[in-house]
């Protein structure tokens, strides 16, 4: 038995390592922009290095977590607390709508490039629109994206950009109301995303700004 663990132990050392470095790869393609989703990033990494297996997508935002925090030093802590504080802007004002931040602003993990992600709940999106213009939020652009993932009730979605007071897009995506109690899994970590609401993040900025909301 102790001659088959030890015999085991360094393919399966070098498998680990080698998940490492592949995780590592796809994620400075991500973080430096030269791929923007997760399988292409996986893909090219894998080529790069000659690897026949794929690292998991919580793999690669660890280790994008990582590059962040090196490259990024103090000021990543002070721009979550920011973009948290003007995600807080945004959501009192769309209060009737059941604001819900979400993302890497939610989760704490944001960096430079981070948007802030804000979901708003209502059938007619011109509503949230009129709103944000009439509380003087400056409107960049707005689109409309449809998914068959999402089935036929939360199957569409409408996206307003906002001018930021950072350098952060603030986005705000407008579903329907009926979709306000079926929550999305995440892609990356599997959960479902629950996000802040006012009072919730409200909470948050007074107890602990960069807390974290990482499933373990």
């Amino acid at each position: 038995m102790n001659l088959v663990f030890r015999s085991a132990g360094g393919p399966v050392k070098r498998r680990q390592s080698q998940r490492i470095q592949l995780a590592r790869e796809a994620a400075e393609l991500l973080y430096s922009k030269q791929e923007k989703e997760h399988k292409q990033a996986k893909l090219r990494a894998a080529k790069t290095l000659g690897l026949s297996f794929l690292p998991t997508n919580a793999e690669i935002e660890a280790e994008i977590d990582q590059i962040a925090e090196e490259r990024e030093g103090s000021a990543r802590a002070q721009r979550l607390k920011l973009m948290r504080l003007e995600a807080l802007k945004v959501m009192r004002a769309l209060h009737v709508f059941n604001p819900v931040l979400a993302g890497s602003v939610w989760r704490g993990t944001a960096r430079y490039s981070s948007d802030v992600d804000i979901f708003s709940y209502a059938d007619s999106p011109q509503e949230v629109l009129d709103t944000l213009i009439e509380n003087n939020f400056h409107v960049i652009r707005t689109e409309k994206h449809t998914s068959k993932k999402l089935g036929a009730q939360g199957g569409s979605s409408f996206h307003i950009f906002l001018e930021s007071t950072s350098s952060n897009l603030v986005e705000v995506v407008v579903k329907k109301r009926a979709s306000v109690k079926q929550p999305q899994r995440c892609s990356i970590y599997g959960d479902k995303i629950v996000g802040l609401s006012v009072h919730q993040l409200e909470t948050v900025l007074e107890s602990n700004p960069n807390q974290r909301f990482i499933p373990t």
